[in-house]
């Protein structure tokens, strides 16, 4: 099976970090107040400008400044690499497809990502960077079952016939949706992908 896999906040912790950050930059460089009131209904991966009500140039001038810090600071959720070991050794091929910026100065996204992985033992057949659409990419490489932590794209790919797992985030978490299946941590992920 072709298992297609996000990476932030779904294979590693990002949003921590992120929320750190996010925090640090609209305290002292926007000089706000950081209010988070759509926290846990969150429902696409721009999540940090949707969270904090940033401009488009108020969100690229923070990945600007942190993203690199950001990326530097992700590990693993609890058995994400043990899991995707199995499933690799299981003869699935896994295909890690994000949305993580690579035109971001100063910051080479994929070396950090390989990094990431080749620490923490996270096992993969292909790294795509920077997708936009990720129900086109998995139509045009066969992939069968993904898991993802954003609900739109989760959506778009079950409303597609790809079958797809939302993982539970702090941003997604109070989502109510039937026609979603969740899941809450990676030894879920793989009982659900061995009862398929």
């Amino acid at each position: 099976m072709i298992i297609g896999i996000d990476i932030d906040d779904t294979t590693v912790v990002t949003v921590k970090s992120m929320v750190k950050y996010g925090d640090k930059y609209d305290t002292e460089v926007l000089g706000r107040e950081a209010k988070k009131d759509n926290l846990g209904q969150i429902k696409d991966r721009y999540y940090m400008k949707a969270l904090y009500g940033w401009t488009e140039e108020e969100k690229f001038a923070f990945f600007g400044m942190y993203y690199k810090n950001v990326l530097e600071e992700c590990y693993p959720l609890p058995n994400a690499s043990e899991i995707i070991n199995k499933l690799k050794s299981e003869g699935h091929q896994i295909i890690f497809i994000t949305a993580r910026l690579t035109n971001i100065k100063d910051c080479d996204t994929e070396n950090i990502t390989k990094e990431t992985f080749e620490k923490y033992n996270i096992p993969y057949d292909k790294l795509i960077m920077n997708v936009d659409d990720k129900l086109e990419f998995c139509k045009q490489n066969g992939v069968e079952v993904f898991i993802e932590d954003s609900y739109e794209t989760c959506k778009n790919l079950q409303e597609n016939g790809i079958k797809a797992y939302l993982m539970t985030t702090k941003m997604n978490r109070n989502i109510n949706d039937e026609t979603i299946e969740r899941v809450t941590s990676w030894d879920e992920v793989y009982e659900k992908i061995s009862n398929l």
